[in-house]
């Protein structure tokens, strides 16, 4: 179970086995430890000592967000004991053509999710325009099998997005305003909620990646760099199309999120108060309360004043991103035959499944890995 505190001011203490979350002296939320794998703290949440330890001992894995949902960092549990399967995880770094045939299943994966995402809107709207770019992007997918290079596949996964978000309006019922994937900082609502469902997604590819005993800093498409979990940027791709985009055409679809009800420009004054949030102060805590450490991520950290074009970065309300995590967990947990062990699983699963098939592929035990395609 993942659990999510978003409300701002909320501190969470210890109760015996279990932890509250309380507002103020009102307890909000009881927290049952043996029932969590995960914990998401968004935005200015307290955490006490006592309940800061239970975290450590319980090994819950608890995630650092700002309050719109960038990622900050997160409590690092011990590291995996496998040290053989981590050694050969390093010896196949250097492995050229073990990076080459991985990067190049990963690049297909999500490709063929891309263009199998726009014939689902070519369907629903009948034009042929939108059908064209699907089969281009499918077409670059079948060039990657001669890719002799790393770099190669990510110049084509680079062609095959840009195609695709150049036509992802076409799917939404009402013009959204998006007219290219926009990140540091995101300036229109879908946008926005890509990003943040991209934060999601992430933390659940990284928890899948610890539970199958692998680092995830040894990647191959994404290249391993200082503080980068490779791996996890690596197997997430496939799931982009399949959990993301799609969640997104449906929330605004189905009149789940409005854009001029739900979000909100975040103007100079509000920037300064998100920097306040997420900067540490130079002091001790006060009290009993825990100043919660984080591994800095550089970008986190700035936020430009305006976006692209002079536009203020967007980002949803709190009410919203209440409806968007109760969105999200719907769709992991939506039920689907997985191929491979030829099964009724969640989305939620799969993605475990997928990290668990990978460390067979490191391990030799399986020939190649096959990414999930969207039917």
């Amino acid at each position: 179970m993942r659990i999510y505190v978003t409300t701002q001011g909320a501190r969470i203490t210890r109760e015996g086995r279990h932890l509250l979350v309380k507002c103020g002296q009102d307890i909000h939320k009881t927290i049952f430890i043996h029932k969590v794998d995960q914990l998401l703290l968004c935005g200015n949440i307290q955490l006490t000592p006592s309940a800061r330890n239970m975290l450590f001992r319980s090994g819950i894995d608890t995630v650092f967000l700002t309050r719109d949902g960038r990622y900050m960092g997160r409590f690092s549990i011990p590291e995996q004991k496998n040290i053989i399967l981590r050694r050969k995880q390093f010896t196949l770094l250097d492995d050229n053509s073990f990076c080459l045939d991985f990067a190049r299943q990963i690049v297909f994966g999500k490709l063929a999710n891309l263009s199998t995402v726009l014939m689902r809107i070519h369907r629903k709207k009948k034009k042929d325009h939108i059908a064209h770019k699907a089969k281009k992007i499918r077409k670059i997918g079948h060039h990657i099998t001669s890719a002799k290079t790393v770099d190669s596949l990510r110049g084509y996964e680079g062609q095959g997005s840009a195609l695709y978000f150049s036509l992802f309006n076409s799917g939404f019922d009402r013009d959204q305003g998006f007219t290219r994937r926009v990140r540091r900082p995101p300036t229109d609502p879908v946008n926005a909620l890509l990003s943040l469902l991209y934060t999601f997604l992430y933390n659940q590819v990284y928890s899948a990646i610890r539970q199958a005993g692998l680092d995830p800093y040894i990647g191959a498409l994404h290249t391993p760099d200082y503080g980068r979990y490779s791996l996890v940027l690596d197997l997430m791709e496939e799931f982009r199309p399949i959990l993301v985009d799609t969640l997104v055409l449906a929330l605004f679809n189905m009149n789940i999120l409005k854009s001029d009800v739900d979000f909100r420009l975040l103007r100079e004054e509000d920037q300064e108060e998100e920097l306040a949030e997420v900067h540490l102060e130079n002091k001790e805590p006060e009290n009993e309360f825990f100043d919660v450490p984080v591994q800095q991520v550089e970008e986190v950290f700035t936020i430009p004043s305006e976006g692209v074009a002079g536009r203020f970065p967007v980002q949803l309300k709190p009410e919203a991103m209440k409806k968007v995590i109760v969105q999200w967990e719907r769709k992991l947990a939506t039920v689907f035959l997985y191929e491979p062990e030829e099964r009724k699983i969640s989305w939620s699963e799969a993605i475990v499944c997928q990290a668990r098939r990978y460390r067979r592929y490191v391990e030799g035990s399986l020939n190649r890995y096959q990414p999930l395609l969207l039917r």
